[in-house]
């Protein structure tokens, strides 16, 4: 059981013949009650006091809880925007890939097309050529035949000038 102020102040005690002095102990008694209230009075200030850091801690802790969460959920929500945005990334790289193979295979395509109609304008070329060699060989033909013609033309011609010279 703790004692108070009080009860040192009300504190009697029996008297001997021997005793201490009253006065002496009546002021030793009044010091100590003195210290005692001083004491409990700086007790109740530091138990205030503290109750009042205990709820400070209290309400730090829980900021710090909530600094915790939020740090947390800060941290989830970063970790889900770098793995949808590498998920959009893949699909952008996916989609540039696909469009650049279709593009390939279109130009492989269109070379292909090319080399077919490089190929058929040379088939046409060729024949070509050959009609116009023919053509050019049946006229040279009918040119060396119109020559003979002429030839034999002249000749007979010839033939009809010393005719007509011999008979004139």
């Amino acid at each position: 059981m703790a004692v108070t102020k009080i009860d040192v102040l009300n504190k009697i005690f029996g008297r001997s013949f021997r005793g201490y002095t009253c006065t002496d102990v009546d002021a030793f008694l009044q010091e100590i009650a003195e210290s005692l209230g001083g004491l409990a009075g700086e007790k109740e200030a530091l138990d205030t006091r503290m109750q009042m850091l205990e709820e400070q801690l209290d309400e730090h802790k829980g900021r710090e809880k909530t600094l915790r969460d939020t740090l947390m959920t800060t941290q989830r929500m970063i970790d889900d925007m770098k793995s949808n945005a590498q998920r959009e990334a893949q699909l952008i790289i996916d989609a540039a890939n696909s469009k650049a193979e279709i593009m390939v295979q279109q130009a492989h395509q269109r070379l292909a097309q090319l080399h077919g109609d490089i190929s058929e304008l040379k088939k046409q070329r060729t024949q070509f050529e050959i009609k116009l060699r023919s053509i050019l060989d049946a006229h040279v033909r009918m040119l060396e035949a119109d020559k003979e013609e002429q030839d034999v033309l002249d000749v007979a011609e010839s033939k009809l000038k010393f005719i007509s010279k011999a008979g004139a």
